[in-house]
């Protein structure tokens, strides 16, 4: 680490010094592309991701935070299910400023991304993009009760379960697969082209985040 990076960190712990003690962490997924981590925040508790890489935070409650970079003003964020912060790489702090536990994952990119822009290729158009740039594709799936997707293909992938669901994966040779995922799951899974079945009676909400 360099030394303008060290006086960088220095700094931001004594901006952060008064604080509680860091967010309590479980790291998920660890692979060539990334390491995810799940984060509960407790109230004026702090998160300092990673320097060397940007990050992806996925909040999966509501609640308040703010975001400070060095030499930076530092910007607020209402959180909500679903709601996503990019944080490019350099010394940056999150912050719970709320008054209730803030649950979020922490998606850190380990590679440079690269700049082929994937758009809603092969993507139903249910599907809600929330953002695209060199590191990731980021959408939303909401799949009502009963309902059918189209056959579509996923780039390998986050899947961060907002809302669990039983779902029916229909291969392209008409092989069926059950896929039953829990609220609150956050799985790291494969490339593949299927047609959805909701079999339940839940609406299955997930983010979903395919690194480049």
């Amino acid at each position: 680490m360099s030394g303008r990076i060290v006086g960088c960190v220095a700094v931001m712990c004594a901006v952060v010094a008064p604080m509680a003690a860091h967010a309590t962490s479980v790291e998920k997924i660890r692979n060539e592309k990334v390491i995810v981590t799940e984060v509960t925040l407790a109230p004026d508790q702090v998160e300092m991701p990673n320097p060397a890489h940007a990050d992806l935070v996925v909040y999966m409650s509501d609640g308040r935070a703010k975001v400070s970079f060095p030499g930076a003003p530092e910007f607020p964020v209402t959180a909500k299910p679903g709601g996503t912060t990019f944080l490019p790489g350099g010394v940056k702090v999150v912050q719970n400023v709320g008054d209730s536990p803030l649950h979020l994952v922490l998606i850190e990119f380990l590679t440079g991304g690269e700049d082929e822009t994937w758009g809603m290729n092969g993507l139903p158009a249910t599907y809600k993009m929330v953002r695209e740039d060199r590191y990731a594709r980021v959408y939303e799936i909401k799949v009502p009760a009963g309902a059918h997707e189209p056959q579509h293909t996923h780039h390998a992938r986050v899947v961060v379960c907002l809302s669990g669901g039983e779902m029916e994966h229909i291969l392209p040779d008409g092989t069926k697969q059950l896929a039953t995922p829990k609220t609150g799951d956050i799985v790291w899974r494969e490339a593949a082209t299927h047609a959805g079945h909701n079999l339940g009676k839940t609406e299955l909400w997930e983010i979903v985040v395919e690194p480049k």
